[in-house]
């Protein structure tokens, strides 16, 4: 059946991208938000058809994070069909309802992921370019040794003079996340080996499927402290949190303090969405600065 493409004014369409990538006949193709589309293929398997927009080496690091998780087999992570410089094709997940159960399962698969370990804190996965991203902010992978100065360096001062200079953080304001940033060697708590993080675990990339399992999306993958990734599904919440920990905690338990430390964790993210969507993220970037600072 031919499928005529709509909504491409240049380039090849997303159904013609999914054919060529799989080499399997196309049915139908339905676009979804932005850059995804819902691709049916002969015999009647969905995929989404992803365009790498945001920049060069966006589709290969998705990619790359995406197998870098799997290969830890403990998470479920959404199959890649195929994929070149432009396009990405993945499985799609049949939507279910969050449920206890899939909550404390995805816990306890959340703690056995960040266990499979990285070889250093800011690692890049396997064949995955050191110029990453974290949604459509750029993200740089450098390795470090040391937690607090790699996470200072690479993942909350970028983003901090980024927003400085748009003007959504004031010159002024930026004073308190540098004082975080210097006393970090004493609010990181104890010292952890690098964990195989997912890097954008807001509740978007978490998917229920109706298999009754959780299956992860969109990751910005790299290996980084354990406390980022639970942080990040605190700052945007996430259903049944409460028993999500509870697994985690039954397979890995955090180190003492860990809840008092989450603001911290939380710059990273927060700047990066002061960056990308302005005043109100930086506010909530500050609040945090300032409580940690004056803990």
């Amino acid at each position: 059946m031919a499928v005529v493409e709509r909504g491409e004014t240049a380039g090849e369409g997303p159904g013609t991208a999914v054919s060529r990538l799989t080499g399997r006949p196309v049915t139908s193709v339905r676009a979804l938000s932005g850059n995804l589309a819902e691709v049916m293929l002969d015999g009647g398997r969905a995929v989404i058809a992803k365009r790498g927009d945001h920049g060069p080496g966006a589709v290969r690091a998705e990619v790359a994070g995406l197998r870098w998780l799997a290969a830890a087999e403990a998470v479920r992570v959404a199959h890649v069909h195929g994929h070149d410089e432009r396009w990405m094709v993945i499985d799609r997940i049949p939507d279910g309802r969050p449920g206890a159960e899939a909550a404390l399962r995805f816990g306890r698969e959340l703690a056995a992921l960040h266990t499979a370990g990285a070889p250093a804190f800011g690692a890049p996965p396997p064949d995955g370019p050191v110029e990453a991203y974290i949604g459509l902010a750029p993200m740089r992978n450098v390795p470090g040794a040391d937690w607090p100065r790699w996470y200072a360096e690479y993942r909350v001062l970028p983003y901090l003079r980024d927003a400085v200079d748009n003007g959504t953080v004031r010159p002024g304001e930026a004073t308190v996340v540098e004082r975080v940033c210097e006393r970090l060697p004493e609010l990181a708590g104890p010292a952890e080996p690098p964990a195989r993080l997912h890097g954008d675990l807001w509740h978007g990339n978490v998917l229920w499927g109706a298999d009754g399992h959780v299956w992860l999306i969109d990751p910005a993958a790299h290996g980084g402290h354990r406390e980022t990734d639970l942080a990040m599904l605190h700052l945007f919440g996430c259903p049944h949190l409460d028993r999500v920990l509870e697994g985690y905690r039954e397979t890995a338990p955090l180190a003492e303090g860990w809840a008092d430390r989450i603001g911290v964790h939380q710059l990273f993210p927060l700047l990066v969405h002061a960056v990308l969507f302005g005043r109100g993220y930086a506010k909530q970037a500050l609040a945090v600065a300032r409580r940690a600072a004056a803990a």
